[in-house]
């Protein structure tokens, strides 16, 4: 049922508590001295420790062991005793990490419930842990175009430090896998990956779910002290209600803050990633956002491209979506028919990377169980409907416009789609669309299409001033 290991001087102490955990299913092992304690602790690693503050004949004590076990084993709960306990003995243990402080002479049933809650906590903390070596794979960044390229770069270069990373982009683009990359790389991939939506959060329990809460019933610990040692990631940090912002604000300044409903600070050493698809400076110019957080917060910011930005990779991600769901889900394994990926790259994706992984599974469910994929089987965008005879059904837009203005108009939109297609790649474009270089940059200078660097790739845009 879980290892606990009782550290007190007094035998009869330590050998009663020892007698109530073994009736309730627990193993006990017990050490008189500091020396027998650092002995069973670095012999095996115990699920909790009871631990009495003074211990007689000792080099350590019990404060002295609480330090050592949160540098070396952080993850173990320590619940201390004392029968010499106060109030400043209490705050002193508590600061340095212990779970909770029980005086003696205790009740018994008083330290069952507190060694319950303790026991728990070791179980989640393990269970966290163990999510963390199953999500690994969960976390391959997928790409090979210019703009993932210079992505992944610029995680690369912020792994190793312990700057807080502002990650922006659209949602549905991968922000929280650029986010577990940058954990999984870092010194602090052996502890814990917290995860928190603004967004999700009712306003009236953001506090709650940051900071945590005292109460008669106990302690709830926070996402800030699940995320000690390790990273927390706040994503749509935009949501934060303002008044949160600022004991946000506090938390990145001193790393210590209140548990709400408690009077005693919690100290930790949390790296935040923060995300938001919003616009966090015109947040803040509208008074939604609190400028100082911004800049705390946004110590080094990273663009997140949209699948828009990115269409190279589109093929790319569609055949790991499906690697994926066949192994994870068992849905049929099925390989492209030669344009679907031509009309994948084509297609409109406002739900970015999410979208099409919905749509691939969407397609594996629903569709036949071998062959390959036919464009029959993907969905059509409002701007590429077909009737049921195969002609192209004109927009009320393409109707009333005349044949040469018509022509003008489907070249545009063709070349734009298809340069942005091939990461911005004029050859691959004119190989393509069977014309020659030089023929195709005269027709996008007469269709008044240019092309720009954004985000370490080429996007071609419509240039309003030179368009015919």
């Amino acid at each position: 049922m879980g290892d606990i290991l009782i550290v007190d001087d007094e035998r009869d102490i330590r050998e009663l508590i020892s007698d109530i955990l073994i009736d309730e299913g627990y193993t006990t092992r017990l050490a008189g001295t500091s020396d027998a304690a650092m002995s069973e602790l670095s012999e095996e690693q115990p699920d909790l420790l009871i631990l009495d503050i003074w211990l007689k004949d000792s080099s350590m004590d019990g404060i002295d062991i609480l330090k050592a076990v949160k540098q070396d084993t952080p993850n173990i709960p320590v619940v201390i005793i004392s029968g010499h306990g106060n109030i400043e003995i209490a705050v002193a243990a508590i600061k340095q990490g212990a779970y909770d402080f029980i005086e003696k002479p205790f009740n018994i049933d008083q330290l069952l419930v507190v060694i319950r809650r303790a026991m728990e906590t070791s179980r989640l903390r393990q269970e966290n842990s163990a999510l963390r070596r199953q999500d690994s794979p969960e976390l391959e960044m997928i790409g090979e175009s210019a703009v993932f390229r210079t992505l992944k770069s610029s995680l690369d270069k912020v792994t190793k430090s312990n700057g807080r990373v502002m990650l922006t982009g659209p949602a549905g683009a991968g922000k929280e896998i650029a986010a577990r990359y940058i954990h999984t790389n870092s010194n602090r991939s052996d502890h814990p990956f917290v995860t928190v939506s603004s967004a999700s959060m009712a306003p009236d329990t953001v506090e709650t779910v940051l900071f945590g809460h005292e109460g008669p019933d106990g302690v709830k610990p926070g996402v800030l002290e699940s995320a000690d040692r390790g990273v927390l990631f706040l994503d749509e940090v935009a949501d934060i209600p303002l008044e949160t912002q600022s004991k946000l604000l506090r938390v990145l300044v001193d790393q210590k803050f209140k548990r709400v409903g408690g009077s005693t600070e919690q100290k930790v050493d949390v790296r935040i990633v923060s995300a938001t698809c919003k616009d966090l400076r015109e947040e803040t110019a509208e008074g939604r956002f609190r400028e100082e957080l911004y800049h705390r917060l946004n110590v080094v910011p990273v663009s997140v491209p949209s699948l828009e930005d990115r269409r190279e990779d589109i093929p790319l991600l569609a055949r790991y979506f499906i690697e994926k769901l066949h192994s994870e889900q068992g849905l049929p394994k099925r390989d492209f028919e030669a344009d679907v990926s031509t009309m994948l790259q084509s297609m409109l994706w406002p739900g970015n990377v999410r979208q099409l992984k919905n749509v691939i599974e969407r397609i594996l469910i629903l569709g036949r169980q071998n062959g390959p994929i036919t464009t029959e089987e993907l969905p059509a965008n409002e701007s590429q409907s077909k009737s049921m005879d195969g002609r192209i059904v004109l927009s009320g837009n393409m109707a009333t416009l005349s044949l040469r203005e018509a022509r003008e108009y489907f070249e545009r939109e063709y070349l734009l789609t298809q340069i942005n297609r091939f990461g911005g790649n004029i050859s691959r474009t004119a190989n393509f669309v069977g014309m020659e270089r030089s023929a195709l940059h005269r027709k996008l200078k007469s269709l008044g299409v240019v092309t720009s660097n954004r985000g370490g790739g080429r996007i071609a845009k419509l240039n309003e001033d030179e368009a015919v």
